[in-house]
């Protein structure tokens, strides 16, 4: 699965509807692991693809750069920045056989998919040298006859992609859902007609430098639980104003290919002969990826929108780094779910902010709940959040690592045992 909008023209003779038998047929996948065709980012976690992943989304925390910063803290090493794991995983599912060709051929197809939040649970770092392994399933199918998002029938789909370690071993999961609305949905509704691109001032961008000047890491200063009071603010970060160039960074730490495999020249073309739905023509006749509607101004202007957006997961990221600041380098990021509500447009500034709002024991651990939100630069919440967090205690020292749930330590085993039965059946 990707993070972007699909919202193309459809080929000639494919037309953009969601249909009860492509409905019926999502709820058959459920829980039925997908082959993935396309090659992970990263086969391999090396210090220096963490690094270009923390630089992709503007975070310049040691802990995710400098193996010798890394060996200064809890964790004896360099690590991942929390959503890394996207970047890496080696899928060993066998290509399907012809029923479940059938069953996973495409679905709502010319039909707009557009990225509408992310939940995350972690239970280990990844680590310099670490091979993952990863495994993606569609987890729920939602209907809705009539949403406010298009005025029109939608699908929210869910996957969840489990990343495992070499003994099987849960690292994390990631759950993340879209929105399939039928083409043009911004367009049909008209809901961004009114909205400019953001200009700015001299004395706008000084404020906003200000902000990146001021910004605090709490680094290998330990914040203890005991420390923390319910209704505690964190130290905002911000975002902006987004630029194609941030879009264009962002790649190079996430890939661009790992996904849908859009790729350049020769690559480029094997893609197309495959994939035709997901390319249209530019006004020069040339097929290009609908992707581009993330840094093309006229692709995007064509399906209503006032300029290009961000991928979702930018912000979940973002919303990550502010915790990570808050949190300091010897805690532990337990979970974080987040909701995108709006676009994040070129030129947008997005403020990342948040607050303690809860906090108790949970076990041997000690916890607290955050409430997060990102906020543009009209004072719109695109993207709200939760999250939790592991603290040190004074009482009992550093964070113990949450167990991962027994039926996804089970699936971890599974996952390695049936791979190697492959091999031993392959060779004979």
């Amino acid at each position: 699965m990707t993070d972007t909008s699909a919202d193309a023209k459809p080929a000639k003779g494919l037309e953009a509807r969601i249909t009860d038998e492509d409905i019926a047929r999502a709820r058959r996948q459920i829980n039925v692991p997908q082959f993935e065709r396309n090659d992970v980012f990263n086969r391999v976690a090396t210090s220096d693809t963490m690094s270009h992943f923390a630089f992709g989304i503007g975070d310049d925390n040691p802990l995710f750069h400098d193996p010798e910063y890394g060996k200064t803290t809890r964790w004896r090493t360099q690590i991942g920045s929390p959503l890394y794991a996207t970047t890496v995983g080696l899928d060993e599912t066998p290509p399907p056989t012809p029923e479940l060709k059938e069953l996973f051929r495409g679905l709502f197809r010319g039909v707009g998919k557009y990225y509408s939040g992310a939940k995350w649970e972690w239970w280990r770092p990844i680590c310099p040298g670490d091979v993952l392994y990863r495994e993606y399933t569609t987890c729920d199918i939602q209907i809705k006859e009539s949403s406010r998002f298009s005025g029109q029938r939608t699908v929210i789909d869910t996957y969840r992609f489990l990343y495992v370690n070499q003994l099987g071993e849960p690292v994390c999961t990631h759950d993340l859902s879209f929105i399939n609305a039928e083409r043009g949905a911004s367009a049909k509704t008209g809901k961004h007609k009114e909205l400019k691109r953001q200009t700015y001032t001299k004395e706008d961008i000084a404020r906003i430098d200000a902000m990146y000047a001021d910004e605090k890491r709490r680094g290998n200063e330990k914040r203890y639980w005991d420390d923390v009071a319910i209704g505690d603010k964190l130290h905002p970060v911000v975002k902006g104003p987004l630029r194609v160039t941030d879009v264009v960074g962002f790649h190079i730490g996430w890939g661009f290919g790992q996904v849908y495999g859009t790729s350049p020249l020769r690559f480029g073309w094997k893609q197309r002969k495959r994939m035709p739905a997901f390319f249209s023509d530019d006004p020069f006749g040339v097929p290009d990826v609908v992707q581009r509607l993330h840094w093309e101004p006229a692709r995007a202007q064509e399906l209503g929108l006032p300029a290009p957006y961000d991928y979702g997961t930018m912000r979940t990221n973002w919303l990550g780094h502010l915790i990570t600041n808050w949190m300091g380098d010897d805690a532990w990021l337990a979970k974080m779910k987040t909701e995108v509500r709006g676009f994040n447009f070129l030129g947008d500034t997005t403020i990342c902010s948040g607050e303690v709002v809860d906090k108790r024991v949970e076990g041997s651990n000690h916890v607290v709940d955050l409430k997060i939100e990102a906020t543009n630069q009209r004072g719109e919440v695109t993207t709200p959040g939760t999250a939790t967090v592991v603290l040190p205690s004074k009482a009992k020292g550093a964070v113990l690592l949450p167990d991962a749930p027994q039926v996804l330590r089970e699936r971890g085993a599974n996952m390695m045992q049936e791979a190697v039965e492959r091999l031993r059946a392959k060779k004979g």
